[in-house]
This record gives structure tokens, C-alpha cells and sequence, in this order.
């Protein structure tokens, strides 16, 4: 079977049991021996439904007579496919978006309502001002709140091309159901920004994730890598202050493929991450303490900016993910990193050892949920209530873990105040032997900015890249 809507259907089935999109999409491609082309297709019809998967539903409520819930899970995944390719892929025809969407739907136990799905997404087209081959995107092209309903011509056709998707007045409503995500994200953001950025940060989510990598300085140099992959005609662009990324443009084919991945010149880490370990600023022979270290992208940077010298704890609770950690660690030539496995929380043995402690904590993930598909619809506010004690347990006892004069550094990939501010406020009301302090190390880019509590935020649609929280945390002399 090499059809890719079908193995899109397939693997958004298996999503709708509980499958994590990534793990669904490789079970499918793993079995096929596809062209690139096609598998592109397949990835973005799998993650773009799972994304887009509120507006999408939305479209059959407001079209059929059964509401989205109501519908048989195999048809709402077909219909899920069929209107994302109609509005959100315009280079798709809509007679083959509708075309193949029947045919899904015959396929796959639902022959009696082809001409149901047929006529569903006729309806959506008509809506939109538009039929067959001559439709324009129209007012989604963009998503754009100001006019949703106002006509827009098209490219195509002089004909004007309204938007169908019918939306509430509620600015919480409003930007969940255009944007697709759940309206407590949504206000979690909008207590943070004025509506124009929270539906910028909005559009950000939903484009597909560039690829950064981070070069191993120990190894190789920038333009050693730079003039490698150009050899296979892949480029890449620098990204200012921060002296080892490098980011993709363009398809990048199997990274592992690549030259100098094998030899451990790179390795793939996004630019907000690297920012981490520079604001830790460790040094060559010093002790370092990971304390949640898997998959390890932190812990192999920390032993490059220290030069491999001196030692960094390792620690994860899962043996699985150190895996990984430790085979990073050697494809990049890293003797300095010693894995530990088991909860840090539980860890009494590293009291007063560590010159600095990262804790990059477990955390709900919202500043990148462009890079994961379904994370919006996993977590919660009860998910996020649970991880908030969990990252408070792991600050007051890792905190132990650093001498006297020592430097914690806190980073989260979320954006979620529960989750930082709130920490870092109990922790340091409760810490008098604790203060906040300014890297003094390395130069930060000039769009990191402290804010006035000493913290700082990565924005992704200001900045272009994961949303994160990091601060850094020193423990003064007189501490006991």
C-alpha cells in the first residue's frame, strides 16, 4: 500500500486511540519504501489534521447535521482530511482534495456515505465562493482575524472567496477555534499579550519547525560544516550571538545521512535550547550536575563549552531516554559525562558538590508545540497544576545539590507562569540563601531580554524559534 492519504487515515486512527503523532507517523512510513515527495505529503497531512483538528471539527459541526462527536471516529478522521486539504493546501486541487476524500471514505467501510462526504465538502467549496479547480484559499490564507467573512479574490479567479468557518465574538473562542487550540492556552496567552501578538504567537504553532543544529567545536569548526553540507546542497544560515547554531533551509533528507553526523561534528538542537547552557556559563574542570538530563542535546553542549574537562552528572529517571544520552555522547566523542539514572529528587549523595546545576525541568511543553502536533490536546490545566509541585519538589532539592557560591540555572520549554515565574517566586520566598543574577560569561543576542524580576523569556514569534524560561539562580557565600 503506497497510497498517502490512506496511510495518513491509518496513522490518524491510531492517533485518535492515544498514539503520539510522531510514534503513528513512523509505524506507517516504516513499512512503505515511499518517494520523498510522498512522504512529505503523509507528514503533513497527519500532523496538519492533528493540529488543525478544533477548526476542522468546527467545519463538520457547522456543515453536517451530526455534530463532529457524533460521527462515526473513522469518518471524522476521513472528513478531517479532506477539509484540511481544502483549506490549508492550496497547492492541492480541490476536485483531487474532494476526489480522494471519496475515495477514502469507500475504502475504508464507509461507501453508503460517499455521497455524504461528497456533498460536505462541495458545500465548504461553494461557501468559499469557489468550485473544482478555480477556488482560492481566500480569507484563511492567512487566518487572519481582521475580515474572516469579507471577500478576497483570488489568484485564480476574479470571483471573490469568502471564508466559511463561522466564528463566535469571544476573543478566546474566537482565536481557539481559528487557530485550533484549546481556549485555556489561549488565555494563558492572552494574560501575557495583547490579542494582535497572541494570535501572531498563534500562527507561529502552526507553521512546521525549522531544524537547527548545534556544531561540535571540540570536532570541527562552523565553516567546516557549513562547506560539508553544502557539498550535498544542503544550506545553512548562521544565527547571530549564538557561536555554534546553524539552521536549515529547505528539506534536509535523513538527517543521519548527512555529512559529519557519523563523525560527530553536530548534532540537532534548537537555538532556545542552546541559549541554556550558555546562561549556565560552565567551566573546564568544574562539577556539573544535569539533573534531568535526558535525551542529553544540554548535557553534551555543557561538556563542549567546558571543553570536555571536568565532570557533569548525568541524572533521568529514564533508562531508556539516558540511552540516547549516552549515544550522542559518543558519536560526539564525550568522555566527561558520567550517567546517573534515578529520580533527582531522591538523590542525597550530590549535597554541596556541584560548582552549577541545570534543571531543565519537565514541563507541559507550550512554547514548543509546533514541533509536537498533539501536545496542545494532551495537556491541561490539571496536567500543568501537577507539573508545577513536580518542578517545585525538584528546585528546593537539587538547590542542595550546589556549593556554596554555586549557580543554578531553571529552564522550562513552556510558557506557562504556573510553570516558571510562579516556581522561581515560591522558590526564592522561601530561599533567602538564593538570588537571581545576570550571565556575565557570554554575550546574550540582543533580543533575550532580562525582565525587570532578573528572568528571561523567548518569545517564538518575536525571536523565531522555541518558546522557553531560563534563569539563573546564585548561592551566596554565607549559605550553609
Amino acid at each position: 500500500m503506497t497510497n498517502p492519504r490512506q496511510l495518513a487515515f491509518i496513522a490518524l486512527r491510531d492517533v485518535h486511540k492515544g498514539a503520539y503523532a510522531d510514534v503513528a507517523l513512523d509505524r506507517v512510513l516504516q513499512k512503505v519504501n515511499l518517494p520523498d515527495r510522498d512522504r512529505r505529503l503523509v507528514t503533513e497531512l497527519i500532523y496538519g489534521s492533528v493540529r488543525r483538528q478544533r477548526t476542522l471539527d468546527t467545519l463538520i459541526d457547522q456543515f453536517a447535521k451530526k455534530k463532529s462527536h457524533q460521527q462515526p471516529q473513522d469518518l471524522r478522521t476521513i472528513l478531517h482530511l479532506g477539509f484540511y486539504q481544502l483549506r490549508y493546501q492550496e497547492r492541492i486541487p480541490a476536485s483531487a482534495a474532494v476526489n480522494t476524500t471519496v475515495q477514502l471514505a469507500k475504502e475504508n467501510g464507509f461507501s453508503g456515505l460517499t455521497s455524504f462526504v461528497n456533498g460536505l465538502l462541495r458545500q465548504y467549496l461553494r461557501k468559499a465562493g469557489g468550485a473544482g479547480e478555480e477556488r482560492g484559499r481566500g480569507a484563511h490564507e492567512k487566518d487572519s482575524l481582521l475580515f474572516p467573512q469579507s471577500p478576497v479574490p483570488s489568484p485564480q479567479s476574479p470571483i471573490p472567496h469568502f471564508d466559511p468557518l463561522q466564528l463566535p465574538e469571544n476573543p478566546v473562542e474566537r482565536l481557539g477555534i481559528l487557530h485550533s487550540f484549546p481556549d485555556w492556552i489561549i488565555q494563558v496567552w492572552l494574560e501575557q499579550l495583547d490579542f494582535e501578538e497572541t494570535e501572531q504567537l498563534c500562527e507561529w504553532m502552526n507553521q512546521s519547525p525549522t531544524i537547527d543544529l548545534r556544531i561540535n567545536p571540540l570536532r570541527t569548526s562552523t565553516e567546516e560544516v557549513e562547506a560539508a553540507l553544502q557539498s550535498v546542497g544542503i544550506l545553512v544560515k548562521r544565527i547571530p550571538h549564538l557561536p555554534q547554531a546553524l539552521r536549515f533551509i529547505g528539506n534536509t533528507g535523513s538527517i543521519q545521512k548527512l555529512p559529519g553526523f557519523k563523525e560527530g561534528w553536530w548534532t540537532i538542537q534548537d537555538s532556545s535550547a542552546q541559549l541554556v547552557s550558555h546562561l549556565l556559563d560552565p567551566q573546564p574542570g568544574e562539577v556539573i550536575i544535569d539533573v534531568c538530563a535526558a535525551p542529553g542535546g544540554k548535557t553534551t553542549h555543557i561538556a563542549e563549552l567546558m571543553a570536555d574537562k571536568g565532570k557533569i552528572w548525568a541524572c533521568d529517571r529514564t533508562s531508556s531516554r539516558l540511552r540516547k544520552l549516552q549515544e550522542n555522547s559518543q558519536r560526539l566523542n564525550l568522555q566527561s559525562i558520567q550517567i546517573y539514572t534515578g529520580d533527582s529528587r531522591q538523590f542525597n549523595q550530590f549535597q554541596n558538590t556541584a560548582d552549577r546545576v541545570l534543571l531543565d525541568a519537565p514541563c507541559s511543553g507550550l512554547g514548543t508545540m509546533h514541533r509536537h502536533a498533539d501536545a496542545r490536546w494532551r495537556q491541561t490545566p490539571e496536567s500543568v497544576r501537577e507539573l508545577s509541585v513536580l518542578q517545585k519538589e525538584l528546585l528546593t532539592h537539587t538547590s542542595t545539590f550546589v556549593k556554596p557560591g554555586g549557580v543554578l540555572v531553571y529552564a522550562t520549554c513552556t510558557l506557562h507562569p504556573a510553570e516558571n515565574e510562579e516556581v522561581i517566586s515560591a522558590f526564592l520566598a522561601k530561599s533567602p540563601d538564593w538570588q537571581i543574577e545576570s550571565p556575565a560569561g557570554f554575550e546574550l543576542p540582543e533580543f533575550v531580554r532580562s525582565t525587570p524580576q532578573g528572568w528571561f523569556k523567548v518569545w517564538p514569534h518575536q525571536q523565531d524559534m522555541d518558546g522557553f524560561f531560563i534563569v539563573r539562580l546564585r548561592k551566596t557565600n554565607n549559605s550553609e
